[in-house]
């Protein structure tokens, strides 16, 4: 009788998993859902390649938003990465730490610093922008001009629903 039950037991556990498995593949996923799980795959990516030259994501991103020749103010860098204020004071930190990036006065704001490059800074910027432009032609060279725009057209069009609060 025992011996029955668990074969019973056995069989809706299967019958069970079964079904779930068939309804994991009828089910699609969210829009935020995708979002999410591609850009954590995206920053895996990066850090994977990043950490072959003792590196993070987030570094290499700075010295890409960085202007080689003129330096980029503090204030700007933020917003054009799209990083909160006390992420990037802790990059530009390590970055500076590691003698990448120098700190000067603003000339048109006295409170304010411009970021520079060193000459190091300067070569491990240019390594960022090889990765990042591998990405992008990969990408490019696998969906096509066409998937691409309309992928930044649905894109463009998620944020403008969010800044103009329709969604919530």
């Amino acid at each position: 009788m025992k011996k029955c039950i668990n074969n019973y037991a056995s069989i809706i556990i299967f019958i069970i998993f079964t079904i779930v498995k068939e309804l994991k593949k009828n089910i699609q996923p969210t829009i935020d859902y995708m979002l999410r799980t591609t850009w954590n795959a995206v920053v895996k990516s990066y850090n994977t390649e990043a950490i072959k030259y003792d590196f993070t994501m987030p570094m290499g991103f700075s010295l890409i938003s960085i202007d080689p020749k003129t330096g980029t103010p503090s204030t700007a860098l933020g917003p054009r990465m799209g990083m909160e204020p006390t992420s990037l004071s802790r990059t530009l930190k390590n970055l500076e730490g590691r003698g990448l990036i120098e700190r000067h006065p603003n000339p048109e704001d006295g409170r304010g610093v411009i970021i520079k490059l060193t000459p190091d800074g300067l070569e491990h910027r240019n390594i960022a922008k090889r990765v990042v432009t591998k990405f992008n032609d990969t990408v490019r060279g696998e969906f096509g001009d066409e998937k691409i725009a309309i992928f930044y057209e649905v894109c463009s069009g998620i944020q403008n629903l969010i800044e103009e609060k329709k969604i919530f």
